[in-house]
């Protein structure tokens, strides 16, 4: 199991740490240039092809979907009392503890752990947490928000698109698949690279209080995966992916928001490197109980 383990999680971590000894090291990194090159061509390949490819039933696609909107809902249910209580702003906090890494992190460790398959149902979380922090999430940071925003995402029409061929069970040339298939992947490294070199330029705020935070975190989203997993019936595979994304660490773009609309960026970027940190032991917890 150990063993098991290990191999799953060893890719993930080792690339993100090529990263973050990439920006340690002031190795040019254009870290906009990649992130866009990321959300706008190599992750809607991935996603397209994933879901076109994947021999799932599309009834699990729509079931991990309601799931993940369920349980993010519940989520929020959850930390909007609990940080009134502990009096933190919720402009600042509200989004970083809902919204994980489910890219980055998420995306690989699904992949190997589960598969091809645990990467298409990954990729249905990751989309639902997308537009929902395109939209919901933006207000929540900003106080403004248009619903039309989630609309300029590639990532959107991707996974609508895979989502509508799955289900009617269309193909494309293989030409035109090995082409969207090779751009592809290179999605995942690139990520992780991503991530590691974020990491390192992040200027980091109150650890202790990150800790704490990321702690309940961890706890209360992983509490919402597993209780909408088991209202909506979904099944072991499923389970474990929906977890698995909903304990991912804090996702760097909520530290990008932070910054935009100056909502105590060093204290979001504490958060995410703690979360980070944490999450090389949780995350290997997190898979000892499903494998």
């Amino acid at each position: 199991m150990l063993v098991q383990i290990f191999a799953i999680t060893a890719p993930v971590f080792l690339l993100a740490l090529a990263g973050f000894v990439w920006a340690r090291i002031k190795a040019p990194f254009d870290l906009d240039f990649v992130t866009r090159l990321s959300l706008t061509f190599s992750v809607p390949c991935l996603m397209f092809a994933t879901l076109v490819k994947a021999e799932i039933d599309p009834a699990a696609f729509r079931d991990v979907a309601v799931a993940s909107l369920a349980a993010y809902v519940a989520a929020a249910v959850v930390f909007v009392p609990m940080l009134r209580l502990g009096g933190l702003s919720q402009r600042t906090w509200l989004a970083p503890v809902i919204f994980g890494n489910t890219g980055n992190v998420g995306l690989p460790v699904a992949l190997f752990a589960f598969g091809d398959a645990g990467l298409a149902l990954a990729m249905v979380v990751f989309a639902v947490m997308a537009i929902l922090s395109f939209t919901i999430g933006i207000y929540m940071v900003a106080g403004v928000g248009r619903p039309s925003e989630a609309l300029r995402q590639p990532l959107v029409y991707a996974s609508v698109l895979g989502g509508l061929f799955a289900v009617m069970d269309w193909d494309l040339p293989d030409w035109l698949m090995s082409a969207l298939s090779l751009a592809g992947q290179i999605a995942i490294p690139m990520m992780l690279l991503t991530l590691g070199v974020s990491i390192a330029r992040l200027r980091v705020g109150d650890i202790g209080r990150a800790a704490l935070i990321s702690v309940l975190k961890y706890v209360v989203c992983g509490a919402a995966a597993l209780g909408t997993a088991h209202a909506v019936g979904l099944s072991e595979v499923a389970t474990g992916v929906l977890f698995l994304q909903l304990v991912m660490p804090v996702a760097v773009t909520n530290y990008m928001l932070a910054a935009r609309y100056k909502r105590d960026p060093d204290a979001v970027a504490g958060l995410v490197v703690v979360s980070t940190v944490l999450s090389l032991a949780g995350i290997p917890v997190a898979l000892a109980v499903f494998l």
